[in-house]
């Protein structure tokens, strides 16, 4: 049966502060999860009742198998996550200070286990049939694993969908004409395209969200979204241009509420909704996972979102 969503790139064991607006430079309690960008996409998407995968290393050690033993808790198909020849397990640490701009200190040593795929770790017919490929731009930046995904988006050949997120961290680069350049080649295999402004800023050289949207479109790209923060979310089509508003919510922390948006628009495009409801869905995704504390742990099923909305839509 082929997967509904298969994603790719990095994955991590993650530890939340539970302290708001305290630094890492004073004392902190953490709660402990998993993580990577890609990987809260798998876990929010099968979280909506998907059959989605990800394609991934962990290292040799007892936290690669807390991250096996959370993808499967969680619903997520681990037949694509190997165990690395070297490198351990990375750890990422997250503080809320401040909650719509976290600190985080990510942990990779040399060779982290997400950066060593090859192109036999996913098989052919699995890469053509998924429903949704989806890639980490971050993905393309060290190892065997950016060549691999080149390989997959070559193979693949634009089907649809196949979708980047723009996903940018400056230290997994050398530099930013390097993410770039990896950025815009990967575009011209992909069908949708995902980013905030600083990240369309990075790939494109374009900080304008409709800009940005249009050079997408005029790469090949059939639905263009850029995050614009408090101005909401921009979806383009070669045929029609929407604007999600933002929710109110009290923001608790900002980390993975795109991962969340990511979920729930595989669901969206999966339904068969039109631009209009899945955006509005995604952005009440976004919204919902920016008032939780945890990632991954906090990715809502469809009948908690659904719920979220309704309640949403009584308090305006």
């Amino acid at each position: 049966m082929a997967l509904d969503l298969l994603t790719v790139g990095r994955i991590s064991v993650d530890l939340f502060s539970e302290q708001i607006n305290t630094s890492f430079s004073q004392p902190q309690t953490f709660q402990k999860s998993i993580g990577g960008s890609p990987t809260n996409v798998a876990v929010a998407a099968a979280r909506f009742g998907h059959k989605s995968a990800i394609v991934t290393k962990v290292g040799v050690d007892p936290l690669g198998e807390f991250v096996l033993n959370k993808l499967q808790s969680f619903g997520v198909d681990t037949s694509f996550v190997k165990v690395a020849e070297s490198g351990l397990t990375p750890v990422v640490l997250a503080s809320q200070d401040p909650p719509e701009d976290p600190k985080i200190i990510f942990h990779r040593q040399p060779s982290a286990p997400d950066t060593q795929l090859i192109t036999s770790d996913i098989d052919d017919p699995t890469l053509k049939s998924a429903k949704n490929f989806w890639v980490s731009a971050c993905a393309l930046s060290q190892g065997t694993t950016a060549e691999s995904i080149f390989h997959w988006l070559e193979i693949r050949g634009r089907a649809k969908e196949t979708i980047i997120d723009l996903d940018y961290r400056p230290s997994f680069w050398k530099s930013r004409e390097d993410a770039r350049a990896a950025a815009q080649r990967a575009l011209s295999h992909c069908t949708i395209a995902i980013g905030n402004i600083a990240e369309c800023d990075v790939a494109l050289g374009i900080t304008d969200p409709n800009r940005a949207a249009d050079d997408l479109l005029n790469r090949g790209i059939s639905l263009a979204i850029v995050k614009m923060g408090g101005d909401g979310v921009l979806l383009a089509t070669k045929d029609k241009v929407h604007v999600v508003k933002p929710l109110p919510i009290k923001l608790v922390c900002g980390l993975g509420a795109g991962d969340a948006f990511g979920g729930a628009l595989i669901h969206g495009l999966l339904s068969g909704w039109d631009l209009e409801k899945f955006g509005a869905f995604a952005n009440a995704a976004g919204a919902y996972l920016a008032s939780e504390l945890m990632c991954a742990d906090a990715m809502p099923t469809l009948e908690i979102l659904n719920k979220f909305i309704e309640e949403m839509g009584s308090n305006r």
